[in-house]
């Protein structure tokens, strides 16, 4: 199995999330939701390739199943 699809299997990131969204998430380690709720909303806007549009996707995502991002540390 190709690396790609392997991940594709592993992700549970929201379907509807643009490609360059996608990319950027996985090449920064973030395959599973889990994972972003230990992280801030800051630290992810960051990352190349993740706007408004993501980031709203992401909090949906995360309130589903009762997570959220990590408060900012100010």
């Amino acid at each position: 199995m190709s690396d790609k699809k392997r991940i594709q299997l592993e992700s549970d990131l929201p379907h509807k999330l643009a490609q360059p969204a996608r990319r950027a998430l996985i090449s920064a380690g973030y395959l599973r939701l889990e994972q972003l709720a230990g992280v801030s909303e800051a630290q992810i806007k960051q990352l190349h390739g993740i706007g408004p549009n993501a980031l709203k996707q992401l909090r949906q995502a995360l309130a589903e199943r009762g997570l959220s991002f990590a408060e900012s540390v100010r």
